[in-house]
Protein backbone atom coordinates (compact mmCIF):
# COMPACT_ATOMS: atom_id res chain seq x y z
CA UNK A 1 0.00 0.00 0.00
CA UNK A 2 1.47 3.37 -0.98
CA UNK A 3 1.68 6.25 1.40
CA UNK A 4 -0.81 8.29 0.10
CA UNK A 5 -3.21 5.02 0.36
CA UNK A 6 -2.41 4.88 3.99
CA UNK A 7 -3.08 8.34 4.60
CA UNK A 8 -6.17 8.59 2.91
CA UNK A 9 -7.48 4.80 4.28
CA UNK A 10 -8.67 6.18 7.46
CA UNK A 11 -10.47 9.19 6.37
CA UNK A 12 -12.63 7.16 3.86
CA UNK A 13 -13.58 4.65 6.45
CA UNK A 14 -14.29 7.56 8.87
CA UNK A 15 -16.48 9.13 6.13
CA UNK A 16 -19.69 7.44 6.65
CA UNK A 17 -20.76 8.66 10.05
CA UNK A 18 -21.13 6.10 13.32
CA UNK A 19 -25.41 4.36 12.57
CA UNK A 20 -25.67 5.11 9.00
CA UNK A 21 -27.62 3.24 7.40
CA UNK A 22 -27.83 4.90 4.11
CA UNK A 23 -26.40 1.92 2.37
CA UNK A 24 -28.24 -0.35 3.40
CA UNK A 25 -31.62 1.72 3.26
CA UNK A 26 -30.74 2.10 -0.94
CA UNK A 27 -29.80 -1.50 -1.08
CA UNK A 28 -33.21 -2.79 0.96
CA UNK A 29 -34.90 -0.37 -1.62
CA UNK A 30 -33.62 -2.49 -4.80
CA UNK A 31 -34.73 -5.61 -3.05
CA UNK A 32 -37.95 -4.31 -2.30
CA UNK A 33 -38.51 -2.99 -6.12
CA UNK A 34 -37.71 -6.68 -7.15
CA UNK A 35 -39.55 -8.73 -4.84
CA UNK A 36 -42.58 -6.55 -5.97
CA UNK A 37 -42.07 -7.25 -9.15
CA UNK A 38 -41.77 -11.55 -8.27
CA UNK A 39 -44.74 -10.64 -6.07
CA UNK A 40 -46.77 -9.31 -8.42
CA UNK A 41 -45.73 -11.69 -11.10
CA UNK A 42 -47.29 -14.35 -8.58
CA UNK A 43 -50.29 -12.55 -8.10
CA UNK A 44 -51.41 -12.59 -11.33
CA UNK A 45 -51.20 -16.45 -11.94
CA UNK A 46 -52.27 -17.31 -8.22
CA UNK A 47 -56.33 -17.99 -7.90
CA UNK A 48 -58.92 -21.22 -8.94
CA UNK A 49 -58.59 -20.74 -12.14
CA UNK A 50 -55.54 -21.78 -14.03
CA UNK A 51 -54.93 -19.19 -16.56
CA UNK A 52 -51.10 -18.79 -16.81
CA UNK A 53 -50.05 -15.35 -17.38
CA UNK A 54 -46.43 -17.34 -18.62
CA UNK A 55 -48.82 -18.26 -21.35
CA UNK A 56 -50.20 -15.32 -22.12
CA UNK A 57 -47.09 -13.14 -22.54
CA UNK A 58 -45.56 -16.31 -24.75
CA UNK A 59 -48.90 -15.91 -26.74
CA UNK A 60 -48.63 -11.76 -27.25
CA UNK A 61 -44.80 -12.32 -28.45
CA UNK A 62 -45.05 -15.46 -31.23
CA UNK A 63 -47.93 -16.07 -33.76
CA UNK A 64 -48.00 -19.85 -33.46
CA UNK A 65 -49.30 -19.72 -29.82
CA UNK A 66 -52.74 -19.27 -29.04
CA UNK A 67 -54.48 -18.33 -25.70
CA UNK A 68 -58.02 -19.04 -25.38
CA UNK A 69 -60.47 -15.90 -25.00
CA UNK A 70 -61.22 -16.71 -21.31
CA UNK A 71 -57.92 -16.54 -20.40
CA UNK A 72 -57.23 -13.75 -22.10
CA UNK A 73 -60.44 -12.08 -19.74
CA UNK A 74 -58.90 -13.81 -16.47
CA UNK A 75 -55.49 -12.17 -16.86
CA UNK A 76 -56.56 -8.50 -18.30
CA UNK A 77 -59.44 -7.99 -17.27
CA UNK A 78 -59.64 -9.94 -13.21
CA UNK A 79 -56.13 -10.19 -12.20
CA UNK A 80 -54.19 -7.65 -13.90
CA UNK A 81 -56.40 -4.73 -12.67
CA UNK A 82 -56.60 -6.33 -8.76
CA UNK A 83 -52.93 -6.31 -9.13
CA UNK A 84 -52.53 -3.03 -10.16
CA UNK A 85 -55.06 -1.85 -7.47
CA UNK A 86 -53.45 -4.11 -4.56
CA UNK A 87 -49.97 -2.42 -5.33
CA UNK A 88 -51.57 1.43 -5.41
CA UNK A 89 -53.64 0.70 -1.84
CA UNK A 90 -50.88 -0.95 -0.44
CA UNK A 91 -48.36 1.42 -1.10
CA UNK A 92 -51.23 4.06 -0.09
CA UNK A 93 -51.62 2.72 3.32
CA UNK A 94 -47.73 1.99 3.89
CA UNK A 95 -46.82 5.45 2.87
CA UNK A 96 -49.65 7.27 4.91
CA UNK A 97 -48.51 5.26 8.27
CA UNK A 98 -44.91 6.14 7.46
CA UNK A 99 -46.29 9.67 7.33
CA UNK A 100 -48.81 9.93 10.28
CA UNK A 101 -45.72 8.78 12.18
CA UNK A 102 -43.78 11.12 11.10
CA UNK A 103 -46.42 13.66 11.80
CA UNK A 104 -47.12 12.55 15.31
CA UNK A 105 -43.40 11.43 16.16
CA UNK A 106 -44.72 8.18 17.58
CA UNK A 107 -44.65 4.57 15.61
CA UNK A 108 -48.26 3.97 16.86
CA UNK A 109 -50.12 5.88 14.37
CA UNK A 110 -51.43 4.42 11.79
CA UNK A 111 -55.07 5.65 9.17
CA UNK A 112 -56.83 2.38 10.52
CA UNK A 113 -56.50 2.50 14.65
CA UNK A 114 -56.86 6.40 14.90
CA UNK A 115 -60.05 6.26 13.55
CA UNK A 116 -58.85 8.01 9.82
CA UNK A 117 -60.31 4.96 8.02
CA UNK A 118 -63.51 4.83 9.69
CA UNK A 119 -64.11 8.72 8.62
CA UNK A 120 -62.81 7.61 5.30
CA UNK A 121 -65.39 4.78 5.38
CA UNK A 122 -68.10 7.24 6.74
CA UNK A 123 -67.92 9.66 3.88
CA UNK A 124 -67.86 6.22 1.25
CA UNK A 125 -70.60 5.45 3.04
CA UNK A 126 -72.67 8.18 2.76
CA UNK A 127 -72.15 8.19 -0.73
CA UNK A 128 -73.23 4.40 -1.19
CA UNK A 129 -76.65 5.04 0.66
CA UNK A 130 -77.78 8.49 -0.54
CA UNK A 131 -75.87 8.77 -3.73
CA UNK A 132 -79.30 8.16 -5.31
CA UNK A 133 -81.22 10.24 -3.59
CA UNK A 134 -80.30 12.99 -1.10
CA UNK A 135 -76.69 13.45 -2.89
CA UNK A 136 -78.05 12.79 -5.93
CA UNK A 137 -76.87 16.44 -7.64
CA UNK A 138 -73.28 15.71 -6.10
CA UNK A 139 -72.76 11.96 -7.87
CA UNK A 140 -74.00 13.56 -10.83
CA UNK A 141 -71.66 16.27 -10.96
CA UNK A 142 -68.50 14.19 -9.73
CA UNK A 143 -69.12 10.76 -11.51
CA UNK A 144 -66.80 8.04 -10.63
CA UNK A 145 -64.94 10.46 -8.53
CA UNK A 146 -67.64 10.79 -5.92
CA UNK A 147 -67.04 8.37 -4.17
CA UNK A 148 -63.44 8.72 -3.48
CA UNK A 149 -63.76 12.21 -2.88
CA UNK A 150 -66.29 11.93 -0.13
CA UNK A 151 -64.05 9.30 1.22
CA UNK A 152 -61.10 11.95 1.37
CA UNK A 153 -63.03 14.39 2.62
CA UNK A 154 -64.47 12.17 5.47
CA UNK A 155 -60.88 10.82 5.98
CA UNK A 156 -59.46 14.70 6.31
CA UNK A 157 -61.83 16.29 8.59
CA UNK A 158 -61.26 13.25 11.27
CA UNK A 159 -57.20 13.55 10.66
CA UNK A 160 -57.67 17.59 11.15
CA UNK A 161 -59.81 16.85 14.14
CA UNK A 162 -57.50 14.37 15.36
CA UNK A 163 -54.26 16.21 14.94
CA UNK A 164 -56.37 19.47 17.18
CA UNK A 165 -57.46 17.02 19.73
CA UNK A 166 -53.78 15.48 20.21
CA UNK A 167 -51.35 18.00 19.48
CA UNK A 168 -51.08 20.65 22.35
CA UNK A 169 -48.12 23.60 22.31
CA UNK A 170 -46.51 21.78 19.44
CA UNK A 171 -46.46 18.31 21.65
CA UNK A 172 -48.75 15.02 20.64
CA UNK A 173 -49.73 13.16 23.57
CA UNK A 174 -49.68 9.46 22.87
CA UNK A 175 -52.32 8.31 25.29
CA UNK A 176 -54.72 11.21 23.91
CA UNK A 177 -54.36 10.55 20.45
CA UNK A 178 -55.25 6.88 21.14
CA UNK A 179 -58.16 7.69 22.95
CA UNK A 180 -58.94 10.19 20.70
CA UNK A 181 -58.99 8.04 17.55
CA UNK A 182 -60.81 5.50 19.22
CA UNK A 183 -63.34 8.05 19.90
CA UNK A 184 -63.59 9.56 16.50
CA UNK A 185 -63.42 6.01 15.03
CA UNK A 186 -66.68 5.08 17.31
CA UNK A 187 -68.38 8.29 16.13
CA UNK A 188 -67.93 7.59 12.84
CA UNK A 189 -68.59 4.07 13.45
CA UNK A 190 -71.77 5.30 15.01
CA UNK A 191 -72.83 7.15 11.71
CA UNK A 192 -72.01 4.36 9.79
CA UNK A 193 -74.76 2.81 11.69
CA UNK A 194 -77.08 4.55 11.03
CA UNK A 195 -76.84 5.15 7.21
CA UNK A 196 -76.42 1.53 7.37
CA UNK A 197 -80.15 0.64 8.89
CA UNK A 198 -81.34 3.18 5.99
CA UNK A 199 -79.80 1.27 3.72
CA UNK A 200 -81.96 -1.52 1.12
CA UNK A 201 -81.14 -4.76 1.09
CA UNK A 202 -78.97 -4.86 -1.92
CA UNK A 203 -76.46 -2.03 -0.20
CA UNK A 204 -76.40 -3.67 2.55
CA UNK A 205 -74.86 -6.87 1.59
CA UNK A 206 -72.53 -4.60 -0.87
CA UNK A 207 -72.02 -2.58 2.81
CA UNK A 208 -71.11 -5.79 4.67
CA UNK A 209 -68.41 -7.38 2.41
CA UNK A 210 -67.23 -3.77 1.67
CA UNK A 211 -66.68 -3.69 5.28
CA UNK A 212 -64.12 -6.30 5.47
CA UNK A 213 -61.98 -5.27 2.99
CA UNK A 214 -61.15 -6.69 -0.57
CA UNK A 215 -59.67 -6.08 -3.74
CA UNK A 216 -62.06 -8.12 -5.55
CA UNK A 217 -64.09 -5.83 -7.66
CA UNK A 218 -61.38 -4.10 -8.55
CA UNK A 219 -61.88 -3.16 -12.31
CA UNK A 220 -59.87 -0.76 -14.62
CA UNK A 221 -63.06 1.85 -14.17
CA UNK A 222 -62.33 1.86 -10.12
CA UNK A 223 -58.50 2.45 -10.74
CA UNK A 224 -59.32 5.59 -12.81
CA UNK A 225 -61.41 6.97 -10.42
CA UNK A 226 -58.95 6.43 -7.23
CA UNK A 227 -55.76 6.04 -8.71
CA UNK A 228 -54.99 9.57 -9.77
CA UNK A 229 -55.82 10.46 -6.69
CA UNK A 230 -53.46 7.63 -4.71
CA UNK A 231 -50.74 8.45 -7.23
CA UNK A 232 -50.69 12.26 -6.58
CA UNK A 233 -50.82 11.65 -2.61
CA UNK A 234 -47.37 9.14 -3.49
CA UNK A 235 -45.88 11.73 -5.62
CA UNK A 236 -45.99 14.50 -2.90
CA UNK A 237 -44.79 12.09 -0.18
CA UNK A 238 -41.46 12.52 -1.39
CA UNK A 239 -41.09 16.26 -0.62
CA UNK A 240 -41.89 15.84 3.18
CA UNK A 241 -39.08 13.71 4.02
CA UNK A 242 -36.33 16.65 5.16
CA UNK A 243 -39.40 18.25 7.02
CA UNK A 244 -40.55 14.79 8.59
CA UNK A 245 -36.57 13.79 9.78
CA UNK A 246 -36.71 17.82 11.42
CA UNK A 247 -40.09 17.34 12.92
CA UNK A 248 -38.24 14.45 14.93
CA UNK A 249 -36.26 16.84 16.99
CA UNK A 250 -39.60 18.97 17.58
CA UNK A 251 -41.68 21.54 15.97
CA UNK A 252 -39.52 24.33 17.66
CA UNK A 253 -36.28 22.74 16.54
CA UNK A 254 -37.86 22.22 13.05
CA UNK A 255 -38.89 25.74 12.70
CA UNK A 256 -35.19 26.95 13.86
CA UNK A 257 -34.29 24.57 11.12
CA UNK A 258 -36.21 26.71 8.88
CA UNK A 259 -39.05 24.11 7.71
CA UNK A 260 -42.46 25.60 7.46
CA UNK A 261 -43.99 23.53 10.03
CA UNK A 262 -47.58 24.14 9.70
CA UNK A 263 -47.31 24.08 5.63
CA UNK A 264 -45.51 20.67 6.28
CA UNK A 265 -48.47 19.53 8.81
CA UNK A 266 -51.15 20.63 6.44
CA UNK A 267 -49.44 18.82 3.21
CA UNK A 268 -49.07 15.59 5.49
CA UNK A 269 -52.79 16.00 6.36
CA UNK A 270 -54.19 16.14 2.84
CA UNK A 271 -51.82 13.66 1.77
CA UNK A 272 -52.85 10.88 4.01
CA UNK A 273 -56.21 11.94 3.74
CA UNK A 274 -56.07 11.31 -0.08
CA UNK A 275 -54.47 8.40 0.20
CA UNK A 276 -56.56 6.77 2.88
CA UNK A 277 -60.21 8.18 1.92
CA UNK A 278 -59.57 6.62 -2.38
CA UNK A 279 -58.15 3.40 -0.60
CA UNK A 280 -60.83 3.11 1.18
CA UNK A 281 -63.43 3.68 -1.49
CA UNK A 282 -62.43 1.34 -3.65
CA UNK A 283 -61.40 -1.86 -1.14
CA UNK A 284 -63.03 -1.09 2.06
CA UNK A 285 -61.71 -1.37 5.27
CA UNK A 286 -57.59 -2.89 5.27
CA UNK A 287 -56.14 -2.99 8.40
CA UNK A 288 -52.70 -2.66 9.71
CA UNK A 289 -50.88 -2.43 6.65
CA UNK A 290 -49.94 1.10 8.05
CA UNK A 291 -48.31 0.22 11.14
CA UNK A 292 -46.57 -3.11 10.05
CA UNK A 293 -44.87 -1.76 7.62
CA UNK A 294 -43.21 1.36 8.58
CA UNK A 295 -42.38 -0.42 12.14
CA UNK A 296 -40.35 -3.60 10.36
CA UNK A 297 -38.65 -0.77 7.66
CA UNK A 298 -37.19 1.51 10.88
CA UNK A 299 -35.96 -1.42 12.51
CA UNK A 300 -34.07 -2.50 9.69
CA UNK A 301 -33.01 0.94 7.72
CA UNK A 302 -33.75 2.87 10.16
CA UNK A 303 -35.85 6.13 10.53
CA UNK A 304 -34.63 8.48 7.96
CA UNK A 305 -38.00 9.25 5.58
CA UNK A 306 -35.98 10.12 2.75
CA UNK A 307 -35.55 6.15 2.67
CA UNK A 308 -38.53 4.76 4.72
CA UNK A 309 -41.24 6.68 2.72
CA UNK A 310 -40.25 4.62 -1.01
CA UNK A 311 -39.26 1.29 1.07
CA UNK A 312 -42.84 1.54 2.85
CA UNK A 313 -44.66 1.98 -0.76
CA UNK A 314 -42.47 -0.96 -2.06
CA UNK A 315 -42.95 -3.17 1.13
CA UNK A 316 -46.88 -2.22 1.65
CA UNK A 317 -47.36 -3.41 -2.19
CA UNK A 318 -45.56 -6.43 -1.74
CA UNK A 319 -47.28 -7.22 1.75
CA UNK A 320 -51.17 -6.43 -0.02
CA UNK A 321 -50.55 -8.34 -2.82
CA UNK A 322 -49.35 -11.30 -0.54
CA UNK A 323 -52.61 -10.69 1.45
CA UNK A 324 -54.58 -11.38 -1.84
CA UNK A 325 -52.99 -14.02 -3.00
CA UNK A 326 -53.58 -15.98 0.33
CA UNK A 327 -57.28 -14.82 0.73
CA UNK A 328 -57.87 -16.12 -3.04
CA UNK A 329 -56.43 -19.51 -2.60
CA UNK A 330 -56.78 -20.19 1.14
CA UNK A 331 -60.65 -21.12 0.73
CA UNK A 332 -60.87 -21.39 -2.94
CA UNK A 333 -62.81 -21.74 -4.86
CA UNK A 334 -64.31 -19.30 -2.29
CA UNK A 335 -62.87 -15.82 -1.64
CA UNK A 336 -61.65 -14.43 1.84
CA UNK A 337 -62.13 -11.00 2.76
CA UNK A 338 -58.75 -9.59 2.50
CA UNK A 339 -59.44 -7.25 5.91
CA UNK A 340 -59.27 -10.44 7.65
CA UNK A 341 -56.44 -11.35 6.39
CA UNK A 342 -54.39 -8.21 7.11
CA UNK A 343 -55.98 -8.33 10.91
CA UNK A 344 -54.95 -12.07 11.73
CA UNK A 345 -51.48 -10.92 11.04
CA UNK A 346 -51.33 -7.01 11.96
CA UNK A 347 -53.27 -7.24 15.50
CA UNK A 348 -50.86 -9.99 17.01
CA UNK A 349 -47.58 -7.97 15.64
CA UNK A 350 -49.86 -4.58 17.10
CA UNK A 351 -49.82 -6.48 20.32
CA UNK A 352 -45.66 -6.82 19.93
CA UNK A 353 -44.99 -3.39 19.43
CA UNK A 354 -47.25 -2.69 22.66
CA UNK A 355 -45.42 -5.34 24.65
CA UNK A 356 -41.78 -4.20 23.48
CA UNK A 357 -42.43 -0.57 24.32
CA UNK A 358 -45.05 -0.59 27.54
CA UNK A 359 -42.17 0.90 29.29
CA UNK A 360 -41.85 4.07 27.03
CA UNK A 361 -45.51 4.36 26.28
CA UNK A 362 -47.40 6.91 29.14
CA UNK A 363 -50.81 4.57 29.14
Amino acid sequence: MSVTQEATSPVMRRARPAGDRSHIARLTILGLAGALVLVSIFSLTAGASDASVVELIRATLSSDIEISARDRVIIYDIRLPRVALGILIGAALAVSGAVMQGLFRNPLADPGLVGVSAGAGLGAISIIVLGGATLGPIVALLGIYALPFAAFLGGLATTLLLYKVATRRGQTSVATMLLAGIALGAMAGAFSGVLIYLADDNQLRDLTFWGLGSLAGATWTKILAAGPIIVLALVASPFLARGLNALALGEGAAHHLGVPVQRLKNIAIVAVAAATGASVAVSGGIGFVGIVVPHLLRLSIGPDHRYLLPASALLGASLLLLADAVSRTIVAPAELPIGIVTAAVGAPFFLWILLRRRGVLDL
